[in-house]
């Protein structure tokens, strides 16, 4: 049996510690270097506490319609402070756990700066030293920031990055959010349940842009009637302050305009983080959009040298930075792993949720495929109608020949859990046919899934379809 590798995993986000915990799993000796927190972005300042918000304002919002129901709630108050202790408490509890699993997997913990000097070698700078280690092998998995636009630096007091959106010290009156994507959207309507108006602003034609468009007009369509007013082909060139009020300029088809608000979010994307790493010391470089190139076992160019997570490329999102980690924690223990998965699952939590796996119709048709698709409405959803939550519905798209699937995207309610279904069976390799025949639980609504798998054949039971 070979000695255990030593190795030195950068950053301890859902990429990274989930490197470090696999490696220690399969013997090796890990240290872990963390520049801020642990649980990195996502548990701390993005995934978690954004949907511990939301679920926060969907609640608040769910409350007020509950009249529906014969449910009547009267004095409904928001603490603002109180509701942001309470997302902190879930934080720290996660991030706490992420300490303890590092502890009890025997993975040692350094919180600094690192960067590499060579090979082999990582310089950690902390508040007690500098400190050099040598070691077999490297994982950088150094996440992502937020990107800034010219004229709306953040300063998380006037401009907001998702970062400072997440610790509110009150409901703005009128929030401006830059960009339409799954951020700005997520948060923008969070805040309009909070009780805030909310305008986006969106450079391209669409909200989400990149996403399944049936699904995207739903969700655009909910905008309107949230009254969340979204302006497309739209562009922020700075804002001046007045008082307690910042006045937007934008430019648009018609003209420039201005817009009045007391808050600003700047939600444009994200890069990947490399500043201070020293890649150029071991012959290391970024390509033009901040990413390092790897491989199918996550290998960077350079021998002994991996990358995960958002540094390794798209999609940026933490689901997608853990399998990787596995990978390389695999490939660094000498066991035959690749990073070889069918797809990945994309979520996003607006009102109503949507959720993508696989190819969309576009892309289906960019690659020439010849396809059949089938669609089932939440509104013929005996268990939505329970839940109040009718909008939206299940897409299934089945090659037309094999029949085997390509891809499934949902917009409605709690769609982002019902993806995980799709997402095996296109990685299983299923077809249409075999979602059809799987029995579902009723009532539930992953019998929607069943039903949109039905409507591919044309043998929905619970719509009408036309021959």
């Amino acid at each position: 049996m070979s000695p255990p590798r030593k190795v030195a995993v950068i950053g301890a986000g859902p990429a990274g510690y989930v490197c470090a915990i696999r490696l220690a799993q399969l013997g090796q000796d890990v240290t872990v270097i963390e520049k801020e927190f642990l649980g990195g972005t996502c548990l701390n300042v993005g995934c978690i506490p954004s949907k511990a918000l939301i679920a926060a304002g969907s609640l608040r919002h769910r409350i007020g319609e509950a009249g529906a129901m014969g449910i009547t709630v009267k004095g409904l108050d928001l603490d603002v402070k109180k509701l942001v202790a309470w997302k902190e408490g879930i934080v720290g509890k996660l991030t706490g756990g992420v300490g303890g699993l590092l502890k009890n997997h025997g993975v040692t913990t350094l919180m600094g700066s690192a960067k590499l000097t060579g090979p082999g070698q990582v310089q950690v700078d902390s508040k007690d030293g500098s400190k050099n280690l040598k070691v077999d092998d490297i994982v950088i998995a150094t996440g992502s920031v937020p990107i800034e636009i010219p004229g709306f630096a953040f300063d998380e007091k006037e401009v907001w990055s998702s970062t400072g959106a997440l610790v509110p010290d009150r409901i703005p009156e009128h929030l401006v959010v830059i960009g339409g994507g799954y951020i700005g959207l997520e948060l923008g309507m969070m805040f309009r349940k909070l009780g805030s108006q909310v305008t986006v602003l969106e450079a391209t034609p669409g909200a989400l842009p990149g996403q399944e468009r049936d699904c995207v007009k739903v969700i655009e369509r909910s905008l309107k009637k949230q009254k969340i007013k979204l302006l497309t082909e739209t562009f922020a060139k700075g804002y001046t302050r007045k008082g307690s009020k910042s006045l937007v300029e934008i430019e648009t088809k018609k003209g420039k305009e201005t817009i009045e608000c007391d808050q600003i979010l700047s939600t444009v994307g994200r890069r990947p983080y490399s500043e201070g790493l020293g890649l150029e010391s071991v012959g290391l470089a970024t390509d033009k959009r901040g990413f390092l190139e790897v491989d199918e076992q996550m290998r960077t160019t350079v021998p002994g040298i991996y990358a995960v997570g958002d540094i390794a490329g798209q999609p940026m999102l933490a689901h997608k930075g853990s399998k990787e980690g596995l990978v390389a924690a695999g490939v660094i223990a000498g066991q035959p792993e690749a990073y070889d998965v069918r797809c990945v699952p994309a979520v996003i939590f607006t009102a109503p949720e949507m959720a993508s796996v696989g190819l969309t119709e576009e892309q289906c048709k960019e690659k020439g495929l010849a396809i059949k698709t089938g669609q089932f409405p939440f509104a013929a959803s005996g268990r939505a109608m329970s839940l109040m939550e009718t909008e939206g519905f299940v897409k299934v798209i089945a090659d037309a020949k094999s029949d085997e699937l390509l891809g499934v995207h949902m917009v409605g309610p709690e769609v982002t859990e019902l993806i995980a279904e799709a997402t095996l069976a296109i990685e299983m390799g299923a077809t249409a046919e075999d979602l059809a025949r799987t029995i579902h639980a009723h009532p539930t609504l992953p019998e929607a899934v069943m039903e949109a798998a039905e409507a591919v054949h044309g043998m929905a039971v619970h719509i009408f379809q036309k021959k």
